[in-house]
């Protein structure tokens, strides 16, 4: 899951593109990026942080042009740790291309082998995000060999690329000297939109909130398989490079990573998690009678819609019984055990007001790995909860995700292998309430009509590309483990450090 935007318009466009990044700075905290380009030469700065923190008045004032693309970053691919896979990524041939990418690339490896052995060319880096862009260049090269490069070109390059890549994308390119790139995987996993300002400037971002946010009107999602084309006059060409697409927007945006106020694929995400609140309420109904709650709270952010609309549905009072540091960042992202569990109660604190001596309904977006959940529990009864329930707005995280959302290997998943009742003694609740898998699809489906389905392999085990094996998640937990290994390193030099500098 990151967060990525270009933009043409006919002004400078760094502090548009530094804007539309801070409203996608939810998608991503690891690193933050921005290419611009004044005539056909690129300027770059990216580096590890987040938004405000990476770029600062000089580094703004390195980026000239009207054309531009960027990236927030959170790893699920690569190496965490190196600065080298910040986004975006450059190659010099064909003709220059700068390339931003969400999702994550099944068949990287093998690709890798490929461009070395056959397509001569050198990847330096562990992220699928260089092989994309090697892929994409290649292909560029082969369709406009002795051409001039036009639509007809570039939609061809863009077509052979999907033939080649499998996995979930959403492309954001800049051909220098020629214009703007942006193409979806052919199953729509990951989110892309579109729109322009009433100067007729233009911009492709993650999520609409981005758009919206920088004075550009929502025109629409770009199609699953779709490539978009903006010249440098602004024209904007489109073509269908794909023969079968479908549909299947990735679930866990509207569960959790998309902002409320976003629309994806023309499904309010915000509406999406009122619907999964209703079903749930549903739930809780059948588990328990509602007179044993005395409150519905919700463990902020994400899960607040679906905690209003499962408390109306109950009858039952909603409050805010934990205030949020702002500050911390997730900790579903946040690698490493130790610095999840000491960031919980930094990043969440409880009004004890609202706890002391009510039996108390918890609601959540999700439970991922547990550890957070069991916290929170504590820390209702340490504020006096008589009881404390918990519901998930999301069915239980069974199966990891490959398709660019930092899941965990299945021995991190609590749910993986364990009863309802197992993960409630675990957490500690007093009932725990989970949402139903179909129920879910069925009232977030409902509100975009002939939609064809979900990704929502890591509720239900089904992977819609219909290419990922036991050797995939066997590389997802080697790949985990080895970055484990480099954060503990880091986290003993940055304690050594603190500790010299006490000293």
């Amino acid at each position: 899951m990151c967060g990525i935007v270009g933009t043409l318009a006919a002004s400078p466009v760094n502090q548009l593109i530094y804007d539309a990044l801070l409203l996608l700075q939810h998608r991503g905290q690891d690193a933050a990026g921005i290419v611009t380009m004044q005539g056909q030469k690129c300027f770059m700065h990216k580096a590890r942080g987040m938004v405000r923190d990476v770029f600062r008045t000089r580094n703004m004032r390195a980026l000239p042009g009207n054309i531009g693309l960027g990236q927030v970053r959170y790893p699920t691919a690569g190496n965490a740790y190196s600065e080298e896979e910040a986004q975006p990524f450059y190659v010099n041939a064909p003709f220059g291309i700068v390339l931003v990418h969400n999702g994550n690339l099944t068949n990287a490896h093998a690709l890798k082998e490929e461009l070395f052995e056959v397509d001569r060319r050198h990847i330096n880096t562990e992220s699928d995000t260089e092989v994309l862009i090697n892929v994409l260049a290649h292909e560029l090269e082969l369709a406009a060999r002795d051409l001039p490069l036009t639509p007809k070109e570039i939609f061809s390059a863009v077509r052979a690329v999907q033939k080649r890549i499998k996995g979930s994308y959403a492309v954001v390119a800049l051909i220098a000297g020629w214009g703007l790139l942006a193409f979806r995987d052919p199953f729509g996993i990951r989110p892309l939109c579109f729109g322009r300002s009433a100067s007729g400037d233009f911009m492709v971002a993650s999520e609409s909130v981005a758009l919206e946010g920088t004075g550009h009107q929502l025109e629409r999602d770009v199609a699953p398989g779709e490539a978009l084309f903006v010249d440098m006059d602004g024209k904007l060409h489109t073509e269908q490079c794909n023969d079968q697409p479908t549909l299947n927007p990735c679930m866990f945006e509207f569960v959790y990573l998309a902002r409320p106020d976003s629309v994806m694929d023309g499904i309010s995400v915000y509406q999406a998690r009122l619907n999964m609140g209703e079903t749930l309420a549903q739930r809780v109904i059948s588990t328990m009678p509602p007179t044993d709650i005395d409150v519905v709270i919700p463990i902020p952010e994400s899960s607040r819609p679906s905690a209003m609309q499962l408390a109306h549905r109950i009858g039952k009072p909603y409050r805010e019984g934990f205030v949020k540091n702002r500050y911390v960042g997730r900790t579903f992202i946040m690698p490493g055990q130790g610095a999840r569990k000491k960031s919980v109660r930094q990043k969440l604190n409880a009004i004890g007001l609202e706890f002391k001596n009510r039996n108390v309904l918890l609601v959540d977006d999700s439970i991922v790995r547990g550890t957070t959940s069991k916290e929170i529990v504590q820390m209702a009864r340490d504020a006096g909860a008589r009881k404390v329930y918990l519901a998930s707005a999301a069915p239980p995280v069974r199966f990891p995700n490959v398709y660019g959302i930092d899941m965990p290997t299945q021995e991190e998943l609590i749910a993986h292998g364990r009863s309802v009742e197992e993960i409630r003694q675990y957490i500690g609740a007093d009932a725990l309430i989970y949402q139903d898998v179909d129920a879910m699809k069925r009232v977030v489906a409902a509100l975009k009509p002939g939609l064809a389905g979900f990704e929502a392999s890591c509720f239900d085990g089904h992977y819609v590309t219909g290419d990922v094996s036991l050797a995939d998640f066997a590389a997802i937990r080697e790949q985990r483990v080895s970055q484990g290994d480099e954060e503990d390193g880091a986290a003993r030099s940055r304690l050594a450090l603190q500790s010299a500098s006490e000293g």
